[in-house]
Parts: structure tokens; C-alpha cells; sequence
């Protein structure tokens, strides 16, 4: 064990009548962390209690993080009034509680401030936690020119709002998946916009995780198109300072903090729809998977000729021996947009499927130029290529799912919210009452094994 000396400043006479120096362990040298111990952030407005020093200063940080990523979007300086006190309670194998973080707001003698308490029994989660910032500092800023007084006042965060700014921050951050957004454009959404206003906090931890990703998705486009409007920056920073005491609907304070726009509830669903749109559109070079770029040459391999009466056909590249006699104008207009979408695709295909694409335009060129000999034979070549590529990766999909779920040491809690709800409707169930239901109860015992059957059941009394 590693020591440490104590010592004391003696006269050289006085040394001979003193006790020897004795060793104490250096761990006691050390200040003493207790759970009552409280970490301030770098801005001072966060104070966080509890568990060990190492988890307070990770939470210390993440709440500024979020904060200065929060200050960036609503290009807004920091001058904050109200504190937030942050408390993280437990530790990791506690009972899961049914909301890992828990936010309210109080009033003392110096004034208002916000609580936040966490629950540790799944460590801190970057998500839920950072959630509980926003929300956090949503209310802190709402306060912070309220009139003192120490009544109970229903301040609140709507979770459209705060999963809306979460999302709106992982957008700039580029961590946001472009995909969502465009599977509920094309779907159409989940939500409507009075559901997605008037979704309360119960109602969302109620949800299963791919409606929350949805709903999470549908709150972002929200936000961000609220903030990217002409001067949306100043409509968000005044409508976050009512928000929170608001009781009304929400479309209508919007109407106030946005006059310019003249929202009404047609022409705001219409907006939020054009936002989702947006966001979904991919960038010319995101490359896409194995599956998907097989099915996109198959879609783009057509040779799209007009009949004689004028309507217009479409034959795959690998019948191309159905298509009647044209000229050669006529065939290179036959394969133009095919031609045009493998170049398109050759930005966004997976890097594999290149040359493959470079040998479909040579096809396409030969059979402009009427060379069809092998024609056939190259493409079935490419086809089984094509083949070969797709089942090796679905190969490699699958061992990588099997490495996964044979070496995982803890859960990783991805189905917690299939379970919570399977568990809710076993204890939460509603048994039907009518005649048919009661006639196949009276029924069921006539199929039990006679060992396994009860003595003093009959099924008709």
C-alpha cells in the first residue's frame, strides 16, 4: 500500500521527545466525496447531487453540452436567472422506474427553481438525460422574469416540445437519420397535429419505440420548421417564454409569435408536411445498402418504347428481345432515362455495384448499336452476380446479428418498451362478457386431458 507521511514543524531540541512520524494510508488524505456532495457546471446554473464524483461531472458536462447546443439553435446568449438542481438518485440494477427522469419546479426564498431527479438503475442515459435538460431548461427560462410568489403556478413542457428541440439539435449535429423522415412523409405520418399538440407526458411514456420514434421525428420537423421561417429565431425565443404557463391550445400561440405566417390549421399542416418532405430528401452521395441498390437497377433496367397507337411500354433490359423493330433514334430514346438513372445511381449505389453499372451502359450502348450477339449471356452473368452479392450480404447481416446476441454480456434494453406493454395489457386486461364467449368458456373443459383434469369440474350445471 502506497503511504503517506505525516508531519509537524518541531525545534531540533524537542525532536528527541516527540513520537516517531507515523504512516497513514494515502486513501485517507483524500477528501471525503459523500452523496451530498454537489457539483456545479461551468455556468454555475447546474448543481448536481448524488451518486459518485466521476457520474457528477459526466452530468455536469452533458447539461452545458446540451445547453450550448440549445443556446446555438435559438441563437440566443446565455443569461440564465433560475437554477436548475439536478439529483441523480440509485445506482445501475435497481428496479427500473417507469420514467428514468422526473423534472418540477419550486419556489424558496431566494426564488424559483428547477429540480430534476434521475434515475440511475440503467447508468446515465445521454438521451433521456439530455431530454430532462431541455426540458429543464425550457422551464428556467420561462421563470426567469416571472413575479416571485410562492404559489403553486402549472408550469410544464409539452414532450412535443422537448423531443421536437432534442431532434432539432440532433439534425444540426448530423445525427439524425434522413430515412425517418421520409418513410412518414411517403406514409404519411402517425400523427396528427392536434395529437402531436395535445400528446401529455403519460400518453408518450405509453407509446412503444417505434412511435416514439416517429413522434420524435414529427415534433423535429415542428420545430425546425418554426425556427427556419424569416425571423423564426425571434418567434421560437418569445414563444418559449409563454410556453410553459400556456394552458390554451397551442396553434393559437403560435398564431401570436408568428403573425406573419397567418397559420391556420390547414396551412400548418400543409407546412409541417413540406418540412417532413424536406428533411427526407437524400443528398446526391448517401450510399445505400446491398438490398437496395439491387432494387433500384432493377427498377431503372427498362427499355420504355411507344406502340403504334401511341401508349407507352416498358420492358425489362432482360427481354429486350421482345421489343419490336426501331430505329436507332427510337432505341436511344428507348434507353435515355435508363441511362440516366444508372448515372444517378452510380453516386449513391453501394461502391460494389460500380462496375456493374459501367457494364449495364456498355449493354445499353451495344444494343443502341444493334449488336446483340451475347447479349443475353452478359446480362444473366450479371444477374447472377447481382444474386451472389445480395446473398453474401444478407450472410454477413446475419453472422453479425449471431456475434451480437452470443457475446452480449447485459440487455440492452431495445425491447423494454414491447415488454412494458405486453406486461399492461396482461394485467390491464378486458374480458368479454357476451353469450359466445361464455359458451366457449363452458366448452374449453371438454378438451382438457382427463388426468389434468380437476375432479370437481363440469362444464354444465
Amino acid at each position: 500500500m502506497i503511504l503517506g507521511i505525516s508531519s509537524s514543524i518541531y525545534g531540533q531540541d524537542d525532536l528527541k521527545d516527540q513520537p516517531a512520524p507515523k504512516a497513514i494510508p494515502i486513501e485517507d488524505l483524500q477528501p471525503k466525496f459523500g452523496k451530498d456532495m454537489v457539483v456545479t457546471s461551468r455556468s454555475r446554473q447546474f448543481k448536481i447531487s448524488g451518486s459518485d464524483p466521476a457520474t457528477r461531472a459526466i452530468a455536469a458536462n452533458l447539461a452545458e453540452e446540451t445547453k450550448d447546443e440549445l443556446l446555438r439553435l435559438l441563437e440566443e446568449k446565455d443569461e440564465w436567472k433560475v437554477p436548475v438542481i439536478i439529483e441523480l438518485r440509485g445506482k445501475i440494477g435497481d428496479p427500473v422506474p417507469l420514467r428514468n427522469t422526473v423534472w418540477q419546479v419550486s419556489f424558496n426564498e431566494v426564488g424559483y427553481e428547477v429540480g430534476i431527479f434521475v434515475n440511475l438503475s440503467r447508468g446515465l442515459q445521454k438521451e433521456s438525460y439530455q431530454r430532462a435538460v431541455i426540458a429543464g431548461y425550457v422551464l428556467a427560462r420561462s421563470l426567469k422574469n416571472a413575479p416571485k410568489s410562492d404559489t403553486q403556478v402549472p408550469y410544464t413542457v409539452a414532450p412535443w416540445l422537448v423531443e421536437g428541440i432534442a431532434e432539432a439539435i440532433s439534425w444540426r449535429l448530423g445525427q439524425s437519420d434522413r430515412r425517418m423522415y421520409d418513410a412518414l412523409f411517403r406514409h404519411g405520418g402517425l400523427f396528427e397535429m392536434k395529437q402531436l399538440f395535445e400528446l401529455d407526458e403519460a400518453g408518450y411514456l405509453a407509446l412503444d419505440a417505434a412511435s416514439k420514434a416517429a413522434f420524435r421525428v414529427s415534433a423535429g420537423a415542428m420545430v425546425m420548421a418554426l425556427s427556419e421561417q424569416p425571423d423564426g429565431k425571434a418567434g421560437i425565443r418569445s414563444f418559449l417564454k409563454e410556453v410553459s404557463s400556456y394552458s390554451g391550445e397551442v396553434p393559437t400561440l403560435l398564431r401570436q409569435h408568428f403573425p406573419e405566417l397567418n397559420l391556420s390549421q390547414s396551412s400548418l399542416s400543409k407546412w409541417w408536411a413540406l418540412q417532413l418532405a424536406d428533411k427526407g430528401v437524400a443528398p446526391l452521395a448517401e450510399a445505400i445498402g446491398v438490398v437496395n441498390t439491387d432494387q433500384e437497377i432493377e427498377r431503372a433496367l427498362k427499355i420504355r418504347y411507344h406502340k403504334v397507337e401511341g401508349s407507352l411500354m416498358e420492358v425489362p433490359i432482360a427481354e429486350w428481345d421482345r421489343v419490336p423493330a426501331l430505329s436507332k433514334a427510337e432505341r436511344m430514346e428507348a434507353v435515355r432515362l435508363t441511362e440516366e438513372e444508372l448515372v444517378r445511381l452510380s453516386f449513391r449505389c453501394f461502391p460494389s455495384f460500380r462496375p456493374l453499372l459501367s457494364e449495364y451502359q456498355i449493354i445499353l450502348t451495344k444494343w443502341v448499336g444493334g449488336e446483340t450477339k451475347g447479349l443475353t449471356e452478359s446480362l444473366t452473368k450479371l444477374s447472377e452476380t447481382r444474386n451472389t452479392m445480395v446473398a453474401k450480404s444478407e450472410r454477413a447481416r446475419d453472422y453479425l446479428d449471431w456475434f451480437e446476441i452470443t457475446r452480449a454480456r447485459e440487455t440492452s434494453g431495445a425491447f423494454d418498451d414491447y415488454l412494458t406493454l405486453k406486461s399492461r395489457l396482461k394485467t390491464q386486461s378486458n374480458p368479454r362478457k357476451d353469450s359466445i364467449t361464455k359458451y366457449l368458456d363452458r366448452l374449453d373443459p371438454l378438451f382438457v386431458i382427463p388426468e389434468q383434469r380437476q375432479p370437481d369440474l363440469f362444464p354444465f350445471k
